[in-house]
């Protein structure tokens, strides 16, 4: 018989539920995502580091876990909400059960909660503080102050936390064989991201999200991408300095997610919290320039404020989110450099935007080219 769990919430809002996973107590801030598969990939994904994840879709499990699915060594999530999870997985490729996957990893889960009113209840007042307890939970009193005392990621060591156990690069991902070198500075890096840029033939060299601009220049990249990653991107101080110097450079660059946000910072831009952030797989993204609408994979508790971008100085937005008007995207008339807030990555998510990589490594080589004219 399974035992009783309770999820609390900071400003008195309890869910009650059943318990699955490991059992130990959660904390963090409670999100949620829309996205209808992935749930592993969400688990593993750095930039849930310190949430309590909530799914909105309702039947959660039921095609179990495999280690191909994972985007990272381990999962980051504090702490798993579902409406239901399947105990019998099937699936060919499954070889073990979200319950056991979230037990190996410590992870605990709550399952059985009305996840529809709760999502609602965060749309409504915003991320909110939050705790998991099973078993013996206590009174609603002491739910509730132990939930107003739960860190939420900004208040945790976010991007050193997930980059000291990030994902080594394997052979076929640290050397493609004479292609343009790119260098990823990782803050929370994505698997998927290093094998998009391998399938493009690239060589791919990984540097912590610390590395110094001098050392990132020092591997004589023909392109830098910085990568997803928790926490406030206002935190991320060395990489902000770096992409600064790679953009005096003249080195092609490309930004994901918070690298998107520390682009937006090293050009003197303003960042801000949403009141609930945007995570799914389904997110409408307007490309301004075309007018096009993508359907994107989204995990950001933050953004850039659109406001703020200097255009005085070449740069617009060349992104919007159709949903609520935010910055979903940063480029220059001139320098080789854009960002994107969304993940063309996926994993979860569609496979549509796969196309900036292509526009990316079309930069690389243009400006590779432009360098070996200057030489001769």
């Amino acid at each position: 018989m399974r035992q009783p769990a309770v999820l609390a919430l900071e400003d008195g809002r309890i869910f009650h539920g059943e318990s699955f996973g490991a059992a130990t107590v959660a904390e963090g801030e409670v999100v949620f995502s829309t996205s209808m598969t992935g749930y592993q990939e969400m688990c593993t994904d750095p930039s849930y580091h310190g949430q309590i994840l909530c799914l909105t879709y309702p039947m959660i499990g039921n095609y179990g876990t495999s280690g191909a699915h994972d985007q990272s060594v381990r999962p980051w999530v504090s702490g798993l909400v579902v409406r239901h999870h399947s105990t019998r997985p099937s699936h060919y490729a499954a070889t073990g059960s979200l319950e056991e996957y979230l037990a190996q990893h410590g992870v605990p889960g709550i399952s059985g909660v009305d996840t529809r009113a709760l999502t609602r209840h965060i749309r409504s007042v915003g991320s909110r503080r939050g705790v998991i307890v099973s078993g013996e939970t206590g009174s609603a009193e002491e739910l509730v102050k132990r939930a107003r005392s739960a860190r939420l990621p900004s208040e945790l060591h976010g991007v050193e936390d997930v980059c000291d156990r990030r994902v080594d690069v394997s052979p076929q991902h640290r050397d493609t064989g004479g292609g343009n070198r790119v260098v990823v500075i990782d803050c929370g890096l994505k698997t998927n991201i290093l094998r998009s840029l391998a399938a493009r033939d690239l060589d791919v060299v990984v540097v912590p999200y610390s590395a110094t601009a001098e050392e990132v220049l020092a591997l004589d990249p023909q392109g830098v991408v910085t990568s997803p990653g928790p926490g406030d991107p206002e935190d991320a101080e060395m990489p902000v300095r770096t992409v600064g110097a790679v953009l005096d450079r003249g080195v092609p660059f490309f930004g994901i997610c918070l690298g998107h946000q520390v682009l937006g910072l090293a050009i003197g831009a303003r960042t801000s919290k949403l009141k609930y952030g945007h995570r799914g797989g389904n997110h409408p993204v307007k490309d301004v320039a075309t007018g096009r609408v993508y359907v994107t994979s989204q995990n950001h508790g933050y953004q850039v404020d659109g406001e703020s971008v200097p255009r005085k100085e070449g740069w617009r937005v060349s992104h919007v989110n159709v949903n609520d008007g935010s910055v979903e995207g940063l480029v220059h008339a001139e320098r080789p450099a854009f960002s994107v807030q969304y993940h063309p990555e996926g994993s979860p998510g569609p496979e549509e935007n796969g196309y900036l990589f292509d526009s990316f490594v079309g930069m690389v080589e243009r400006q590779a080219g432009k360098g070996a004219e200057l030489a001769e």
